[in-house]
């Protein structure tokens, strides 16, 4: 028999279960409690009945990653989490300490099927989606594990979030609820490579996050060359769903461009990315690139040059700290690590 996944489920549909089984409807936020804690076993819910516990662990399931490898850089207390998943796949995590709080950046699948080339994460492709328990469990067991209080969360992780709508939104309805982790709409980011349905479908569900557009480029020539994305919904398409989400949610954007040596730090692709924005309040995150040992694409030299070319037009731009360079922080690289690993029988 196939198990339900309860920590998937809202508030209100554990306490519909429970009210199937002849429980009071207080019992469903006792649960939501106990697993919004981490608790991973319903023996440990010691308010509910011993009958009731026995029952709900014949029909329901619990998640809860294992910690298969855990890196700590010296050099600014980053933390990385490689999880391992129930079904032996594995995840990473990222928890960042900064001035305002702690930030954890979380994956949505194992693996990638959006094929950038500058990226670790899609080297192996997309294996499965993340469940919304398994999202979930990537920020509460970090806090746990780490004894920090998470503040904000970034879904920029391994996987396309937009790919993965429907349990991406869970996630954030689970994450969000007061008798959770309770954790605001304002203080999570979704970042996406500019999967343009998944863009407009968001924006009616005009929700108060940050939408954070992987850009990486300002032109289609440029852009489908290093994303494949590119070819399905091009630079003028993804630029036009972005006045679309502006125009619907009031949000601004913030566009993610990770400078690459030679292919996109050029002073005429950070003119023609002004063009593009213009119109709509927009910030551009220029991301140093991380130095991904199978990739072509190397560290542009520009990053300073760049950034001030974009602000002599007027626009907001910064230059992404670098954290976790010691432990292989970027996206993709301790889980390619461990599969490397496992294919060795080590």
């Amino acid at each position: 028999m196939t198990m339900t996944d309860i920590k998937s489920m809202t508030q209100e549909e554990i306490t519909d279960a429970l009210r199937a089984m002849g429980e009071p409807a207080f019992r469903g936020k006792q649960v939501f409690s106990w697993l919004h804690k981490g608790a991973t076993d319903f023996a440990e819910m010691n308010n509910l009945s011993k009958p009731l516990r026995e029952k709900l662990g014949k029909e329901f399931t619990i998640t809860a990653p294992t910690v298969a490898r855990k890196q700590v850089s010296r050099l600014d207390g980053t933390v990385k989490y490689l999880w391992e998943l129930r079904d032996g796949n594995c995840i990473e995590t990222v928890l960042m300490s900064y001035h305002h709080g702690n930030t954890v950046c979380i994956s949505s699948q194992v693996g990638c099927r959006m094929g950038c080339k500058f990226c670790a994460s899609t080297i192996a492709g997309k294996v499965r989606d993340l469940t919304p328990s398994e999202m979930l469990d990537q920020v509460l067991f970090t806090q746990l594990d780490s004894e920090k209080d998470i503040s904000n969360i970034v879904l920029m992780g391994i996987g396309e979030p937009l790919d993965n709508r429907a349990n991406v939104l869970r996630f954030l309805q689970l994450v969000n609820h007061p008798e959770g982790l309770n954790i605001g709409m304002r203080h999570i980011s979704l970042s996406t490579c500019g999967v343009v349905p998944g863009i407009d479908a968001l924006a009616e569900e005009n929700l108060q996050l940050t939408l954070s557009v992987s850009l990486h480029a300002p032109d289609s020539a440029t852009r489908s060359r290093i994303m494949p994305v590119n070819n399905a919904y091009d630079v003028e398409e993804l630029f036009a769903a972005c006045h679309r989400y502006f125009k619907k949610t009031g949000r601004r954007i913030s566009f993610e461009y990770a400078m690459i040596d030679g292919v996109n730090d050029h002073d005429w692709q950070a003119d023609l990315l002004t063009e593009r924005i213009r119109g709509m309040p927009g910030h551009v995150n220029l991301i140093p690139l991380n130095d991904v040992v199978e990739s072509e694409f190397k560290p542009s030299r520009r990053v300073a040059a760049f950034q001030k070319r974009l602000e002599s037009h007027g626009l907001t731009a910064t230059v992404r700290r670098s954290l976790g360079g010691d432990i292989d922080a970027s996206c993709g690289q301790l889980r390619r690590k461990e599969m490397e690993a496992k294919e060795r029988g080590q």
